[in-house]
């Protein structure tokens, strides 16, 4: 999609028009408007898919919507008369239990945003902390977590972990615009950020004006940008009081050499987090304790190692048992495809720890919870015995096999159905390796 874009005054037109010469950063919403930007930011919102918002107007619609509407949208944004659609509200399970609230904005909104995201970042990012790896940059989790790692080798046994009740619900949009006013100086701009932090929340068919907060949601929204906005100051004076730390998003650990320091700190930063960034700390979910017993973004640490946490394993095994239902009617080929897609995305994540022999034995489980699958479809001891037989089982041991009384997860063990769906024969179907990645990850 090629979006037209009418030509605003320049920097040259100013002086021609003997306007006095713009300070740094004004003048931001020429650069939000220019063709380059607007052609950019459309690419990562179609890459990035997602739902339709309120409107009900889905990616593939946009594009004829634009073309009819776009110059009409773009002067408002120019004259700063441009107002947000309301956000559609959903509430997602946690992991843990309880839901997260997720809002959707309108294809044209993302689209706004994101172009919105492409002119600030350049101007906010350089200068946040080296410690701060959460939607930056080649910037990841895996850099904060071997930042972690680095500390506890240096001898900092305890981590001190503060938990941000609902950051983003919480963020106070007063402090927030006044932090993006330091170093933005173009009012339309500020306006149209000031009305995307105000726009209406659609909930249950109720529409609600939010007071504070960030919207989560929507992948290419301004939260992530916005949050590392809104607690770079955090991070600073982590740094001028001497903490080694790492923060990823809301979610960071400070780490000290003595439980008696730890508990002074958890007091101090709890203290500068009310009162200076107006946010709410959870007292119960923080804590002082050794590093072992910490967990940052999913991984734990055992005498200086990283591990994936019992709790991310638990979720881990969870997810593939969904994944590999022995109720599911679907083709094998289809099911070992949707597997593959989850293992692939939470191998790179989590095979960054120390772990070669669990990956192993998780191997192992994961391809007899394949076999098992292939069991239970080929139902009738008949068929069974056939599709034994086809894959080189001698007839004895195949009509052994398929006379069987054991159930289906039993029978995945026994030597029959192990040299029909080999390691090899699984592999060659396609089935990802976590023993691989975890190679893969470690020696290139």
């Amino acid at each position: 999609m090629h979006l037209s874009t009418s030509r605003l005054l320049s920097g040259n037109d100013v002086i021609e028009h003997g306007i006095s010469t713009p300070a740094l950063y004004e003048n931001l919403i020429e650069k939000l408007l220019s063709p380059a930007n607007l052609d950019n930011a459309w690419k990562r919102v179609k890459a990035n898919k997602g739902s339709a918002g309120i409107d009900e107007m889905t990616i593939d619609d946009f594009p004829t919507f634009a073309n009819a509407n776009w110059e009409h949208i773009k002067t408002q944004i120019a004259q700063g008369t441009y107002l947000p659609s309301p956000v559609l509200r959903v509430n997602i399970p946690k992991p843990d239990g309880g839901t997260r609230k997720l809002g959707i904005p309108t294809v044209l909104d993302r689209f706004i945003q994101q172009a919105i995201h492409q002119v600030l970042n350049p101007l906010f990012d350089p200068h946040f902390s080296p410690y701060s790896d959460g939607f930056r940059p080649n910037c990841n989790a895996a850099q904060a977590v071997t930042h972690l790692q680095t500390g506890i080798k240096s001898g900092r046994k305890i981590a001190i972990d503060i938990d941000l009740s609902k950051f983003f619900d919480q963020v106070n949009h007063d402090l927030l615009m006044h932090k993006l006013g330091l170093k933005i100086k173009d009012k339309v701009l500020m306006k149209l950020i000031g009305r995307y932090l105000r726009a209406r929340i659609v909930e249950h068919g109720k529409r609600v004006k939010p007071t504070q907060g960030v919207p989560q949601g929507g992948p290419l929204s301004l939260s992530p940008l916005l949050s590392n906005i809104m607690l770079d100051e955090l991070d600073k004076t982590l740094v001028k009081r001497g903490h080694h730390f790492a923060r990823y998003a809301d979610d960071f650990t400070i780490l000290v050499k003595t439980k008696r320091a730890g508990e002074r700190v958890l007091t101090s930063i709890s203290l500068f987090i009310k009162q200076i960034l107006k946010l709410v700390v959870n007292e119960k979910k923080s804590r002082v304790g050794a590093v072992k017993e910490t967990k940052f973004l999913g991984f734990g640490f055992k005498y200086g190692r990283i591990k994936i946490h019992d709790n991310s394993l638990q979720r881990f095994k969870y997810r593939v048992r969904e994944l590999t239902n022995r109720n599911w009617g679907i083709a094998m080929s289809k099911q070992i495809s949707r597997l593959n897609r989850y293992l692939r995305g939470w191998g790179n994540y989590f095979l960054i720890a120390n772990g070669y022999q669990l990956c192993v034995d998780l191997d192992q489980w994961i391809r007899r919870r394949i076999r098992m699958c292939f069991w239970r479809q080929w139902r009738k001891p008949r068929s069974k015995v056939k599709n034994l037989v086809k894959r080189g089982v001698p007839l004895a041991l195949a009509i052994s096999c398929g006379a069987t009384r054991k159930g289906v997860w039993r029978s995945a063990k026994t030597k029959g159905i192990n040299l029909a769906l080999s390691n090899e024969y699984l592999a060659n179907a396609g089935l990802v390796s976590l023993r691989d990645i975890w190679i893969k990850i470690h020696h290139g």
